[in-house]
Parts: C-alpha cells; structure tokens; sequence
C-alpha cells in the first residue's frame, strides 16, 4: 500500500424519518441496531486500517445526528483508532431538526471542524413533499448555535427541480439559504429514483429546458454573492471547498467503512454491502473491483471534468505514461468549444457544464 494520506468515509445508516427522495442506504433508528452497528464497524476497521495517515474523515448516511449521545461519544472513541495527527477537515453530517447544543458541544470536543446540514430548502410545498418539517426560524437559530460554539465552516444541501417549483420559488429558497451565510452551498437537481416515495406517489420533476435555467440562474446568483463554483453541483466562499470531496474529484485514495460505503485504495474500488442484516453478521463485502490502467485513467477523466478548473494536463500524462491527446479524443472538442485549455488544465466550458455527460461520451 502507498504511503500517501488517505481519506475515510463512515456511514451511519439510521434515520429518525425518511426523506421521500433518499435512495441511500438507511433504516429506520432503532437502538438495539445502533449498538450492534458500531461494534461491527469498529471491527470492520480494525480488520482493514493499517495506520495509514488520515486527512479528512466524513461520516455521512442516512444521519449521523440521529445518534443518541451516548451513541455519538461511542462513534468518537471508535475512531481514535485512526491517525489523524494531521487531519484537515472532519465533517459531519447533521439534520436540522437533530442538531441540539448538547450534540454539538460533543462534535466541538471530537474535533469536528465542518458540518455539513441537510435543510433542502425552505418552500412549505417542496418540504411537505420531501418528508421534512423545519422551519427558516429553526434554521436561523440552530446555525446561530453552530457558530456560537466555534463552529466556522458549514454546508448547506439545497434542492430544487420539483415540476410546479418556478424561478420566484427558486430566487426565495436561495435568498433564504444565502441569509444563513454558509461557507459552501451543494445544489442538487432533484431526481425522482425509482423505489423511493417520490416515485410511488409519481410527483414530477421540471423538464430538461427548466431545468438548464434554473441551474444557470443559480450559478448566476451565488456568483454574484462571492461564491466560487468549484464543481458541478458545489459553490464555496474563499478557502472552504471541500477538502474531502476534493479527494473523490482528483481520483485520490480513501477509505470507506460501514454499510454501503465506498472506498477506493491499491487500485481497488469496492463497496461494501447495502444488506445491514448482513452486516450485522459482518459479512462487509459487496463489490470489488481491481481496476486497469485504463479504468483508473478514465475515472481521472470523468471525476476531474466534474471541477470547474478540470485537470493538470501535464500532471495527467506524468502518471500514465501518455499523451492526453493519444488517450483521449481531446482536439475536436477544443475546436468546438466543449473543452477549454487554460494555465495547463483542461475543463468543460462553464457554458457548457449542464450537458457535461454527453460531452464525457464523446471521450469515453
């Protein structure tokens, strides 16, 4: 194994309510699990982590901040197993209506650093569809809370795409969202997955042209408010990107641990099993996938086209021994403007990011 810091993901599967358009892994909290779960992941670890140095760790799911206290101090003890003496960003993933100052007292104290808050947005309509109940004063003054303990870097999930949402539903959601000052913004177009309660209750979506707009005026919006689009789907103020992200984006190794989690290391991908009866018999093992030198030079490809800034072209060809040119269909897509080159890296034009997979299927 190379020697290089890696990144950790842990998912928490447990949920208090289920959003009708989650189709991640979860189940509903049940305490008994809880304790079960976290003795098989702290076994899962130990089976698997050699004390390979740790810069970013972030416990995602389902929801985190659904565990109880003495659950979450258990889930911190856990995790001292791991080397983190040069850790960067430790994020955490909470749901507005679980976030209370005794919880955030014990992030604070485990060296959380990031939080990462799920509050979609603040239209009565769209919230009621989605299963969620808060309210922009809750939101108001959980953040304030976040902030009065220390805590100075904080995300906000925003969706939008539901069929009937219209450009002043989108500008209010934002200007809502804006007035909270996060450091980083994620925006999802909603995706109606089958399985999930959206789609069993067939609530549309907004067509593609609606869509393409209301992406455009988003970017136009935050970019304006002194956010930088620095991938796809993020936008954060100077310096808050999201190092952890970052890693899955420049194709960099990282762990994953726990239920469905995914990891990437020795030119391995794999994902662990999505059955938590199975896990709870630690059988962890879903997929793997030893990838070929073809495999890992198309995944640098499509994850580093997801930035904004793309890819170091030079730093490309370094590693695999090749021309970008000679791998890659590259010069008729310079020529008619769907890639740019710029200070040695290659990206999608801006203009053209909404259609970015189709640009990738004329490369891959």
């Amino acid at each position: 194994m190379n020697t290089e810091s890696k990144g950790v993901y842990i998912h928490i599967p447990f949920c208090k309510t289920i959003c009708s358009y989650c189709d991640f892994c979860k189940v509903f909290y049940h305490e008994k699990w809880v304790y079960a779960y976290l003795e098989c992941l702290k076994e899962e670890i130990e089976d698997v982590y050699n004390n390979e140095e740790i810069d970013t760790l972030y416990i995602g799911g389902g929801t985190p901040s659904s565990l109880a206290p003495k659950y979450l101090h258990k889930l911190f003890e856990i995790l001292k197993i791991f080397n983190t003496k040069n850790l960067q960003e430790f994020t955490f993933e909470c749901n507005l209506n679980d976030i209370t100052k005794e919880m955030l007292e014990i992030l604070k104290r485990n060296k959380v650093n990031r939080l990462s808050i799920g509050i979609q947005s603040f239209h009565s309509e769209k919230l009621k569809l989605m299963g969620r109940n808060h309210t922009f004063e809750d939101a108001k003054e959980k953040i304030k809370w976040c902030r009065e303990l220390g805590f100075t870097n904080i995300n906000i999930d925003f969706i939008y795409g539901f069929s009937f949402e219209e450009k002043k539903t989108l500008q209010k959601d934002l200007k809502q969202i804006l007035s909270l000052k996060p450091n980083h913004i994620s925006t999802y177009s909603l995706i109606v997955e089958e399985g999930t309660l959206l789609y069993l209750n067939k609530i549309g979506r907004m067509g593609e042209d609606q869509d393409a707009e209301a992406y455009k005026l988003i970017c136009k919006i935050l970019k304006k408010k002194g956010y930088t689009h620095y991938e796809v789907s993020n936008f954060a103020l100077k310096g808050c990107e999201s190092i952890h992200n970052l890693r899955y984006w420049k194709n960099l190794e990282y762990f994953g641990f726990g239920v469905s989690a995914s990891g990437y290391i020795d030119k391995v991908r794999y994902t662990n099993t999505c059955s938590l009866s199975k896990y709870l018999k630690k059988e962890y093992t879903g997929e793997k996938e030893l990838l070929t030198k073809k495999d890992i030079m198309d995944n640098h490809l499509m994850l580093g086209f997801r930035l904004t800034k793309g890819f170091n072209v030079k730093e490309f060809e370094k590693i695999y021994q090749i021309k970008l040119e000679e791998a890659y269909p590259i010069k008729p897509l310079l020529k008619n403007g769907d890639l740019k080159l710029k200070k040695g890296n290659i990206f999608i034009n801006p203009d053209k990011l909404y259609i970015m997979n189709e640009i990738l299927l004329k490369m891959i």
